[in-house]
C-alpha cells in the first residue's frame, strides 16, 4: 500500500480540488467539489474543510497539509499577503502562512504573487503560481511561457524555475458580461458554438479599429444579416481572446506557449494561437497537485507538518 506523504489543496472561488500525495508528488486520490471560497456560509471554512476531507486528515495524521488559492485571499480563511516577483517554490514556501484548525491540526496557505507592468500598475495572482511552479518543474524547462486561460487568463514568464513576471486578462469575466449583460446578447444563442465564426472572431481581432469598435460591430454584423445567432457567440468569444492573444504574444519571443487548465478551453486557445501564429502546447494536468507537492516537501524538509 502507497503511504500518503501530503494533502494538498486548490480552494478558489468557485471550487474546490484536494489531493492525497505521496513522497513523489503522484496523485493517490482526489476530491472535487462545487464548494468555492463564496459558497461557504457564514464564513465557515473550518467546518467546510471538516466536511470535504476531514476522513483525510484523520487518515493522515502526521502529513503536511498545504491549500493554496483564494482561500488565502482577504475574503477566504486567513491572508497570506502577496510576495513580489520574481519568486521561485522555496520564496513561497518561506512565506507560507499557519493555520490552526478547530482539530487542533496545522495547515498551511501558500501566499499569491504580486507584479508591476512596464507603466508600473499593479497586477496578482493566487492560485495559479503554484499551477505554474508545477507545470514547470514537470516540464523540466529552464525557461518558459506559460498561460493560464479563465476568467481571469493570466500569461507568466518564467526563468530559472522562478516567476519573474506576469500579466492578467479579464477575458472570461468580459465575455459572460457582454453576452450576459449588454445588446449583444440580444442577438446570441447562447446554447449554439461553430468553430469557423470562433476563428473568424479571431482574425477580427487583428484588424483595425480596436476592441471597442470590434464589439459593436458584433452587433451590425448581425442586423445585417452577416452573423446569426446561432454564429454570434463563438465570433464574440473569438474576437475577445484573439484581442488578449495578440497584446500577450506582441513581444514573443517565439518559444512554445504553454497552456494549463480546463481541456475544453486549453484547445479553444491552442485553435486561436496557431491561427495567429504561435506556436502552442498543452501542459501537464497535474500543475496543481504537483506544486503543491513541491510545498509540502518543503514543509517536510523544515520538519514543520
Amino acid at each position: 500500500m502507497t503511504i500518503v506523504a501530503a494533502l494538498g489543496v486548490d480552494w478558489g472561488t468557485s471550487s474546490f480540488r484536494a489531493y492525497r500525495l505521496d513522497a513523489e508528488g503522484r496523485i493517490l486520490d482526489g476530491r472535487r467539489a462545487d464548494a468555492g471560497i463564496r459558497t461557504i456560509d457564514d464564513g465557515d471554512f473550518d467546518g467546510a474543510f471538516e466536511q470535504l476531507v476531514g476522513d483525510w486528515l484523520d487518515a493522515a495524521a502526521e502529513v503536511p497539509v498545504v491549500l493554496s488559492g483564494m482561500i488565502g485571499s482577504r475574503q477566504g480563511w486567513l491572508e497570506a499577503p502577496y510576495l513580489g516577483c520574481p519568486a521561485a517554490v522555496g520564496d513561497l514556501a518561506g512565506a507560507m502562512v499557519p493555520l490552526d484548525l478547530a482539530r487542533g491540526r496545522r495547515v498551511y496557505l501558500a501566499p499569491g504573487l504580486s507584479t508591476r507592468g512596464a507603466s508600473g500598475v499593479p497586477d496578482v495572482m493566487r492560485g495559479e503560481e503554484v499551477q505554474i511552479l508545477g507545470a514547470v518543474d514537470r516540464l523540466g524547462v529552464e525557461r518558459a511561457t506559460v498561460c493560464l486561460p479563465g476568467s481571469h487568463s493570466k500569461w507568466a514568464q518564467v526563468a530559472d524555475a522562478r516567476v519573474i513576471g506576469f500579466a492578467t486578462y479579464m477575458t472570461g469575466e468580459a465575455f459572460e458580461v457582454l453576452r450576459r449583460h449588454t445588446i449583444l446578447g440580444r442577438t446570441i444563442d447562447h446554447a449554439a458554438w461553430d468553430d469557423v465564426a470562433f476563428l473568424d472572431g479571431v482574425d477580427r481581432s487583428g484588424d483595425q479599429g480596436g476592441l471597442l469598435q470590434h464589439l459593436f460591430g458584433v452587433r451590425a454584423a448581425g442586423l445585417f444579416g452577416e452573423l446569426e445567432p446561432t454564429t454570434a457567440g463563438a465570433f464574440l468569444s473569438g474576437l475577445i481572446i484573439g484581442h488578449e492573444l495578440r497584446s500577450a504574444t506582441a513581444s514573443h519571443d517565439g518559444s512554445v506557449v504553454h497552456l494549463i487548465g480546463e481541456g475544453g478551453l486549453v484547445a479553444l486557445y491552442g485553435q486561436a494561437l496557431q491561427r495567429i501564429g504561435v506556436a502552442s502546447r498543452e501542459g501537464p494536468t497535474d500543475a496543481a497537485a504537483r506544486g503543491l507537492h513541491l510545498l509540502a516537501a518543503r514543509l517536510r524538509e523544515h520538519h514543520r507538518p
